[in-house]
């Protein structure tokens, strides 16, 4: 009798560690998981930020252009009067 207690408290502890191992590898999973998105995420966010930049600088020299056109503009007019 105390043999199969014996046994029980093995197997018992047996499927503790294994239960514990099995869940310290998918915390592991997981967290690789989580770092390999976090690094997409950064290359997107990264790649989003010189889009941002390009378009700011043809916007603002857009605008520069709009507003050295319209100052000739003015100047001819004022020219005329």
């Amino acid at each position: 009798m105390k043999k199969a207690i014996n046994i029980w408290i093995w197997l018992e502890v047996v499927l503790l560690k294994m239960t514990k191992d099995n869940a310290l590898q998918r915390i592991d999973s997981h967290e690789k998981l989580c770092r390999i998105m976090q690094k997409q995420t950064h290359d997107k966010i990264h790649k989003l930020e010189g889009q941002i930049t390009r378009v700011e600088r043809i916007l603002l020299v857009s605008m520069g252009a709009v507003i050295t056109g319209m100052g000739g503009v003015i100047l001819v007019l004022l020219q005329k009067l």
